[in-house]
């Protein structure tokens, strides 16, 4: 707290003679932004839950002693799971089927098809999640958070069958032909018997939690790190100039290039905050371009870029587990011995387990609700056969990718990682670049592009996602519209120059908040979703899949609050073609176009 008469704003450190006046500032911004982001961890984080475990533990053994909204996250994926009889497993082989197009029909409803949202769906979650994310799990829950972040992709991937299973059942189109599906169709139905009122500012809280996340982990997190990544690859460029020798004895002290006296340091101007500023205005320009300016190329170009970028990345871990592969029993041993006795981690394991969970969910996206907005507009008559494709997206993302990002990571473990486990890191991409670096050489370089239009993509379509949420709250117009792009570009700049760890620790409770509320609609609509489940394997097996469904009721079907009430919207639309659904609306047939944000989005 500042004593009487400081004059310090947001209790940053005075103002240093010394430093430029760009630096003094970002420290202002930094401290102001900490603080917003202590009250919100609070806010979020701050309801804590003791669940002993009894006899014959000792007195003091706890089952879970953490944030209430991490338990929820873990008992609703793990309860879905058992509901649904471990449908993500059991449901392999028909999502298989459903990518495939096997029941797919030429004039099913809808306008992309199951291959291509779940290929669009998975480059868009691969990206800096996979890389930043698994480095900063490591790097607080060292080699064990791993373990945790698979076993929460594996029940992730029921919670995003249910979610987007309903997402396409509840789909609907506008006077304008534009598809509308997600949380904020399905909600309103979940909470209706609690009367209008409840129901408003419920969802109203859901689009706040929303537009955060898409500010703070879709646009400040995208910068910071990108910009981390071009750090590190100056660094990188600059220590291929100095002798084996030399290269040694930074890795083993674990300093920086240019802490080295007398070190090469042409790049070293990417340390100072001026540099980081202007890299955040041109990055932030760029995305302005396409999310305010509408200039498609752009966007379109990242789209067909980011698959082959996915690609080389997962090529490259795949080069370093092969190069490695004697090595892979060790390693696997490290992530489990670490799973369930982690050393200097607070919390023990309880600690790794919130921190696996964590970042796993910033991966996968699971239960979030973002997802079902995505895959709203996938051509198909059977809401649950999206359910199964959107199964798949935590498996790859989560259970594979991110698994091979914790080898490569765990193979060559930097000096870096050692002395920040328990702790964090402030540039996690930049320990995952020093991994890579260590068996390919200069690969640090590539993987700054890798991440720089991962990035550029995660940005464009959290944009639209937090659009979605900004007119649910005020209504749709263009310059409101606008209002909120530039807010996200603004926040672009100002992530490149605050600290990670405020920025992870804000988009981490906007994420769970968004969990939070969104997984409560998952229980009370998970029966629907159960019973589309058993028509759908009964059909299956009866060999009726290429036939209409049979219309199954849901709560809308009561006399209660419902979304096209609130909002004096047509209902649900027929589009997903059930023999005798009620209230046809059309089918929903033109999707949101991520380029222009007046259109559809990939995930």
């Amino acid at each position: 707290m500042m004593s009487r008469g400081d004059t310090r704003i947001c209790g940053a450190p005075p103002a240093d003679p010394d430093e430029s006046a760009v630096q003094n500032a970002a420290d202002v911004v930094d401290a102001c932004f900490g603080q917003a982001t202590e009250f919100f961890v609070n806010l979020v984080f701050g309801t804590e839950v003791q669940v002993p475990l009894g006899n014959p533990f000792p007195e003091d053994s706890m089952l879970w002693d953490g944030p209430l909204v991490v338990l929820w996250a873990i008992i609703a994926a793990i309860g879905f799971t058992i509901y649904f009889k471990a449908v993500q497993f059991r449901g392999f082989g028909a999502a298989l089927e459903a990518v495939r197009g096997k029941w797919t029909r030429k004039d099913d409803p809808g306008e992309v098809t199951h291959f291509q949202a779940l290929t669009a769906a998975v480059s868009g979650t691969v990206g800096l999640g996979n890389i930043a994310g698994v480095a900063a799990a490591i790097s607080l829950g060292g080699p064990g958070a791993t373990f945790w972040m698979v076993l929460a992709g594996l029940f992730g991937m029921c919670t995003k069958f249910v979610e987007c299973t309903l997402g396409v059942r509840y789909r609907t189109i506008d006077e304008n032909g534009e598809v509308r599906g997600g949380p904020f169709r399905y909600l309103p139905i979940a909470f209706r018997r609690l009367g209008r009122l409840p129901v408003a500012i419920i969802t109203g809280v859901f689009a706040i939690s929303v537009m955060l996340f898409g500010i703070i982990g879709g646009g400040m997190f995208q910068a910071n790190q990108t910009y981390g990544a071009v750090q590190s690859a100056g660094a990188t460029i600059d220590e291929m100039q100095l002798s084996d020798e030399e290269r040694e004895a930074l890795e083993a002290e674990g300093i920086s290039v240019y802490e080295l006296e007398g070190g090469p340091n042409t790049f070293e101007f990417l340390e100072s905050e001026l540099t980081a500023l202007i890299f955040g205005i041109i990055f932030a320009a760029l995305v302005a371009l396409v999310i305010i300016g509408g200039i498609k190329r752009i966007g379109s170009a990242t789209a067909k870029i980011v698959p082959i970028m996915a690609a080389i990345y997962v090529l490259a871990c795949l080069v370093v587990i092969l190069a490695n592969i004697t090595n892979i029993g060790d390693a696997l041993s490290a992530i489990f011995v670490g799973a369930f006795s982690p050393e200097g981690i607070t919390g023990g394991v309880i600690g790794v387990i919130i921190i696996g969970v964590q970042r796993a969910a910033f991966s996968n996206e699971a239960g979030i609700g973002s997802a079902p907005i995505a895959h709203s507009a996938v051509k198909t008559r059977r809401p649950v056969s999206e359910g199964f494709v959107a199964s798949l997206e935590p498996f790859i993302d989560t259970v594979v990718v991110c698994t091979m990002t914790a080898l490569v990571i765990i193979f060559a473990w930097p000096a870096d990682y050692e002395a920040s486990i328990g702790e964090g890191h402030d540039n996690p991409v930049g320990l995952t670049a020093n991994a890579f670096d260590t068996f390919l050489p200069g690969f640090s370089v590539l993987l700054a592009i890798c991440v720089a239009l991962f990035a550029f993509s995660t940005l464009i379509t959290w944009s639209y996602y937090g659009i979605q949420a900004w007119r649910h709250l005020f209504g749709k117009s263009e310059v409101g519209d606008t209002i909120f792009r530039l807010i996200v570009c603004v926040m672009i700049v100002v992530g490149c120059i605050v600290s990670f760890a405020n920025i992870i620790d804000f988009a981490d409770s906007a994420l769970f908040l968004c969990i939070f509320i969104n997984v409560i609609g998952l229980v009370v609509l998970a029966p629907v979703v159960k019973r589309e489940m058993e028509q759908y394997f009964a059909d299956r097996k009866a060999g009726r899949l290429m036939e209409d469904p049979e219309y199954i009721p849901g709560p809308e079907d009561t006399a209660a609050v419902t979304t096209w009430e609130l909002r004096g919207e047509p209902g649900p639309s027929v589009g997903t073609g059930y023999k005798d659904a009620d209230d046809v609306s059309g089918p929903a047939t033109n999707p949101v176009d991520t380029v222009s944000g007046d259109t559809e989005a990939k995930s």
